[in-house]
């Protein structure tokens, strides 16, 4: 884990602890980074929930509540799955907001309209959820680092 990944985690941990607010993850093309980086801070237990590890599109409707048939609308690899992902881990845990993370990673699993390092982000807390979508350059690592990071980061933002 970079430096960078680690300081934003602390940060992350923290702000949550501060603000007496629980975390959960839901995670795809991050494969549980954003919890490792999390449960990796001294303390971490004060603010981290769970996290969900949905990388099939299956787990992503069982365990999350994202419905198929968005998924097949939108692609598994998209805001709204995003915004989903996100609100199902809050409402599926007992945490008080919650981060996703979809995307493709490579080195394949390109579609037209969504190369390669291709990510959706979501934020949800309450009845207010963010979305994003971009696209990391690099390497299948290089992707899933800059996304942990960027979760963190926008995690951070839409926090404060």
């Amino acid at each position: 884990m970079t430096h960078d990944i680690n300081d934003l985690a602390g940060r992350v941990c923290t702000l949550l602890d501060n603000r007496r607010l629980l975390l959960a993850t839901a995670e795809s093309c991050t494969g549980g980074g954003i919890s490792h980086a999390i449960t990796d801070i001294p303390g971490s237990s004060n603010s981290f929930e769970c996290g969900f590890v949905t990388y099939s599109n299956a787990a992503k409707t069982e365990m999350l509540d994202v419905s198929a048939a968005m998924i097949a609308q939108f692609g598994a690899v998209s805001e709204e799955v995003a915004a989903a992902m996100a609100q199902g881990a809050v409402a599926n845990s007992n945490a008080d907001v919650a981060v996703s993370t979809t995307g493709i990673a490579g080195p394949a699993g390109a579609v037209p309209g969504k190369p390669v390092g291709t990510v959706c982000f979501g934020w949800s807390k309450g009845d207010v959820t963010h979305t994003e979508r971009l696209v990391f350059a690099g390497d299948r690592q290089a992707v899933r680092r800059q996304t942990v990071a960027h979760a963190l980061a926008g995690l951070l933002r839409f926090l404060e």
